[in-house]
């Protein structure tokens, strides 16, 4: 039965936004997973998609996939860039992986009006503020 299955609580692993400059000095928004755990993960697959309301209209992003052979220990990878046209939006994160052969998964969510400066925190390994969650 569902009930039954009790699956492993995800700990050290967050979904950060990273305010950078680019090499035109210009402003971009990127989105990493950062490994804080002492051991690799691997299998990681990252899917995301924006939603909410926009204009008293229901709006959906499209959803995009990524795979990550292998996120080290101690380390982040870049995900994907965000636009900042999206912030008004509920942006959705669901992260599965792989520790020791066991899966685990988990979503982040970043609600709407949250991804802004006052929330920001300084990001472990990447070294930069962005709005962080864990």
């Amino acid at each position: 039965m569902k009930k039954d299955i009790t699956p492993p609580e995800v700990k050290d692993i967050a979904v950060a936004i990273v305010k950078e400059q680019n090499e035109l000095a210009e402003t971009e928004w990127n989105v990493y997973l950062v490994n804080l755990k002492t051991e690799d993960i691997e299998g990681v697959l990252v899917s995301s998609h924006g939603y909410g309301m926009y204009n008293n209209e229901e709006v959906k992003t499209s959803t995009l996939r990524h795979f990550l052979d292998v996120v080290k220990a101690k380390n982040f990878v870049k995900i994907e860039p965000i636009v900042e046209t999206v912030f008004g939006l509920n942006n959705e994160f669901w992260v599965s992986f792989f520790v020791e052969s066991v899966m685990h998964d988990k979503k982040y969510i970043f609600l709407p009006e949250t991804i802004k400066e006052e929330n920001f925190v300084l990001v472990p390994y990447i070294n930069k503020k962005g709005v962080m969650i864990k």
